[in-house]
């Protein structure tokens, strides 16, 4: 016997605990949100220091990708969070919303209703800013965003060398003009992460109307005809069905969503029918248009110890746990990626908005893949990439089984013009290394070493050592022409009774970290779908 709801959730990440919590809030509607992983409850999670720690491991999938063609055939790490919150509960909590442009570019590709003036009031609406104010920010919201209380030596040493090298300083990114250089806003409050279960779910579960189902593999929508009607799930090896009396929602990630859809019969027509799978609806771009930011990060040894890498000694450590525990402070409440900048590969006014963003790691080897200084040293990282890249790759099924994770390819550096920004970005990373604010920290710049001078050998490096920056997106795009996925009110073309409701439907990748938007399209979602659009 099925349980029924007016709603399904379908994945526990930022939009998913977005909507679950809105829904929620009209005490007649019932809501059920169903989640792979577990409950936000390690103390990591709460920590902003914390995401260093969380790149790999069980709050994440495991996933690689397919081998990189364009990349030296890497099969390149792809962290994608399996826990309540998702990519808000384990990344680097930088709040960040892209350029107006980006959501003006939206309409042209056929998302009506996009733009950045019609989607503006969804960011003020979740943003509680315990900083900024006025148009451009919002102070009421659940998603809490403020400065971090004590930056860096080494990241206050950054945004000077940015300043001197040219790069102005810019106290708000997400204000009229985004380029520049600074120390970013996180969504942080009084010294812990706001990510969207924190900000959103956690009240809302107190409310008798909403249902939390977790450690839930979805193993495929249930279709009545052309209607979605419910979700099969399986606990512990137990099968279940949440039906859909209303909508089934689908907010499971750029890479969640379309495996969802093609396992349950919705998709490329061809390979769907090549895996043994009964075709509900044809719809080639489900799994299409991947698009990600390719950051490559160079490393430096730094003279003195520094940096947070100090606190990797046991003493030090221990002392930073004990200010965190009785203070709220210290070096605990660094979300590590405390500095940033948004610039040009080819000099200021060769854009209309910046095609570059920098992250500034106060610390060497923080996240998964990257390179590090010798052991017992301290150093600095700082990533850089494309911000639109051209290339476009895809996620496709293994095989039939809801266990088998897809193949990912995000096709990395297909497109000449993203190798070219890209190296662009490490020669700017290089410059603002040898700037004389962070030369009097620095040792010597490890990755990449003195013996990479030539473009071919920066565009060697970057082949190596490029990675995601985990912001898949497009999987199930909004629009009208044959590849779109989804419409402008997140409706599954030739499907009644379900939406895509997350990043997977963004029509091209915004112009910097992609949490605070999805958080805005998890808001916009839940007004669609009560009519209030």
């Amino acid at each position: 016997m099925a349980d029924a709801f007016d709603y399904v959730i379908v994945g526990g990440g930022a939009a998913g605990c977005v909507l679950a919590a809105r829904l929620s809030e009209n005490p007649a509607t019932r809501v059920c949100l169903v989640e792979a992983g577990g409950r936000d409850t390690h103390p990591y999670i709460h920590m902003p220091v914390g995401f260093a720690k969380m790149t790999s491991g069980p709050m994440t999938w495991g996933l690689v990708t397919a081998p990189q063609r364009h990349a030296n055939n890497r099969e390149i790490p792809y962290a994608q969070a399996r826990v309540l919150g998702g990519g808000s509960s384990i990344n680097a909590e930088i709040f960040t919303r892209g350029h107006p442009s980006d959501y003006d570019r939206w309409v042209e590709e056929g998302a009506d209703g996009w733009s950045f003036k019609e989607i503006q009031k969804y960011f003020l609406r979740s943003e509680g800013n315990t900083v900024l104010s006025g148009s451009w920010h919002g102070t009421d919201g659940p998603l809490g965003v403020s400065n971090i209380p004590d930056p860096q030596l080494t990241t206050r040493a950054f945004v000077q060398s940015c300043q001197e090298l040219g790069i102005p300083y810019n106290p708000d990114f997400n204000g009229p003009v985004q380029e520049g250089a600074g120390v970013y806003q996180t969504t942080t409050r009084n010294g812990r992460r706001c990510s969207a279960a924190v900000g959103y779910l956690r009240p809302a579960l107190k409310r008798p109307n909403l249902t939390l189902v977790t450690g839930a593999l979805v193993l495929r929508l249930v279709f009545e005809r052309r209607r979605a009607v419910g979700v099969e799930y399986a606990v512990k090896g137990e099968r279940h069905t949440a039906r859909a009396e209303s909508e089934v929602l689908v907010t499971s990630g750029a890479i969640g969503s379309p495996k969802l859809l093609m396992l349950s019969g919705v998709g490329p027509a061809d390979h769907l029918r090549s895996l043994g799978i009964s075709v509900v609806q044809d719809l080639p771009g489900v799994g299409q248009n991947l698009t990600d930011h390719f950051g490559i990060d160079i490393v430096a040894e730094l003279k003195e110890h520094v940096s947070l890498d100090k606190y990797n000694r046991p003493h030090w450590m221990l002392w930073a746990g004990l200010q965190y525990a009785l203070f709220r402070s210290g070096p605990v409440t660094s979300n590590v990626v405390e500095g940033g900048a948004f610039w040009y590969a080819d000099g200021p006014g060769s854009q209309s908005c910046p095609d570059l963003q920098f992250h500034f790691l106060a610390g060497a080897g923080a996240e998964a893949g990257v390179p590090s200084v010798p052991k017992g040293a301290s150093g600095i990282t700082l990533n850089s990439y494309t911000l639109r890249p051209r290339s476009r790759g895809s996620v496709t099924l293994h095989s039939a089984d809801p266990n088998a994770a897809p193949i990912i390819d995000p096709n990395f550096l297909a497109e000449p013009d993203d190798l070219r920004v890209s190296v662009e970005g490490v020669k700017i990373s290089r410059e603002i290394f040898q700037q004389p604010s962070l030369q009097r920290h620095i040792k010597e710049i490890r990755f990449p070493d003195f013996n990479v001078r030539t473009q071919a050998d920066y565009e060697a490096y970057a082949r190596q050592y490029g990675r995601t920056s985990y912001h898949p997106v497009s999987t199930c795009r909004m629009g009208r022409d044959p590849l779109a996925v989804v419409d402008s009110s997140l409706r599954v073309h030739g499907i009644d009774g379900l939406r895509i409701c997350d990043s997977s439907v963004m029509p091209s990748l915004v112009g910097s970290n992609t949490n605070a938007p999805s958080i805005m399209i998890g808001e916009k979602a839940s007004d669609l779908v009560r009519g209030n659009a």
